[in-house]
């Protein structure tokens, strides 16, 4: 199967993966297929192009941006093919349920995760893509890889599960992990978490407590607080009001 070819079948199956074409000042037409695992197809017609090509490739398909990128006099699109994020969430509570909702709304997946099965239940989170009765490492093993674009929720407030499921999420490669509790119960855990061999830095990156400061009430308005904060994450920015902003508000690709 042709670069092109793959890349359509994968775009089809919801999958990840940048194809890069060159658009003038080289071999026009030739294509190179990169995919998340390091896997390639294809070639640009120069060894030192196809690196730099992979190097953008490896970058974009993380963002989730196609863009116009020019490398030694050679102008190469790279097209980016990429499944919605992710949202796991550990805690099958009320502000779950809200979270599910708002995740979904705004084109995301979102899983909901609690050992507890009279509370995992379909019927309660009907906005999840799916909802696992298992303690944190079996729900892990069973969404499968911890990627860049798997975010991790912990809402509990039962140290067993909170500490379980941080341990895990704290070691993969999720860009965000959120954790609620107050500032009491964030301290406490953070001497559970060293205690338990966790390192100052891993704990360090933990968002605690959870959420942007938007004076947050009701779970509605606690779900909004969280997904603004995961979504800014994504988007590389801190949240702040767009009215005390510098640059540009949108981000202009190709």
């Amino acid at each position: 199967m042709t670069p092109q070819g793959e890349f359509a079948r994968i775009a089809a199956e919801d999958g990840r993966a940048a194809l890069v074409s060159v658009v003038a000042g080289g071999r026009s037409g030739a294509k190179l297929l990169i995919q998340p695992d390091g896997g390639t197809s294809g070639g640009l017609g120069d060894a030192e192009l196809d690196r730099e090509a992979t190097a953008a490739a490896e970058e974009l398909m993380w963002a989730e941006r196609s863009e116009l990128r020019e490398v030694e006099g050679v102008s190469l699109f790279v097209d980016v093919t990429a499944p919605a994020p992710r949202l796991v969430v550990f805690g099958a509570v009320d502000y779950a349920a809200a979270l599910c909702r708002l995740a979904r709304a705004a084109g995301w997946r979102a899983f909901v995760c609690d050992p507890r099965s009279q509370f995992a239940t379909r019927e309660r989170f009907p906005d999840a893509e799916e909802v696992i009765a298992a303690w944190p490492d079996e729900a892990f093993a069973r969404i499968g890889a911890i990627d860049r674009a798997t975010y991790i929720a912990v809402l509990t407030h039962d140290p067993k599960l909170d500490d379980a499921a941080l341990g895990l999420a704290l070691r993969s490669d999720a860009p965000y992990v959120g954790a609620m509790g107050s500032r009491r119960a964030q301290a406490q855990r953070r001497e559970r978490l060293q205690a338990a061999g966790l390192e100052e830095q891993l704990i360090d990156s933990v968002a605690a407590p959870i959420g942007l400061d938007l004076g947050a009430l009701t779970p509605e308005e606690t779900a909004l607080s969280i997904m603004a904060e995961v979504v800014a994450v994504r988007h590389g920015r801190d949240g702040g009001r767009l009215s005390n902003a510098a640059g540009r508000i949108h981000e202009v690709g190709a």
